[in-house]
């Protein structure tokens, strides 16, 4: 990890930041089928509800990513299985910082007993696809057209880590 990079747990007080690195991608991307941009509630909200398992990369001014998990899919018979997201300011891309969030991600999750990651990725985003390969993620399959954005229909691709 670059020695100017600190992965912290999100505090409400991130949200506006994390807010604006999500609709960035939200905005202008296919790297995101979300077409519903995230107030600062929102985000607010979504980082009290993961109780823990939602993480901010900083470089002591500027929070320049984020990264949280959830549910993979409702009912216990999932409860051991999680999707994450990860986003980066375009800024921070490059510095570590992604495979910093995710090491972290990984860890906790880990510890608490959850078994495999999922990687929900659209495949209009290969540098995603290949980010998740170098960091043990495996191809599992390709969902045509599950997601609809600028007027076209999108695949999703999915990867798995077992931890």
């Amino acid at each position: 990890m670059p020695t100017d990079l600190i992965i912290r747990a999100a505090t409400s007080d991130d949200a506006p930041a994390i807010a604006a690195i999500w609709n960035h991608y939200i905005r202008h991307t296919a790297v995101t089928f979300n077409s519903q941009e995230k107030t600062d509630e929102d985000v607010a909200a979504d980082i009290a509800s993961k109780s823990g398992a939602f993480w901010v990369a900083s470089d002591g001014d500027t929070i320049g990513g984020f990264a949280t998990y959830g549910a993979f899919r409702g009912g216990v018979g999932y409860a051991r299985t999680k999707e994450h997201t990860i986003q980066l300011d375009p800024d921070f891309s490059g510095r570590g910082a992604g495979r910093a969030l995710m090491d972290v991600l990984c860890a906790h999750a880990k510890a608490q007993g959850i078994h495999s990651l999922w990687a929900g990725i659209s495949e209009e985003n290969p540098a995603g696809v290949a980010f998740h390969r170098a960091i043990g993620f495996v191809h599992v399959a390709i969902l045509p057209e599950v997601g609809f954005k600028f007027d076209r229909w999108m695949d999703l691709v999915l990867m798995q880590k077992f931890l």
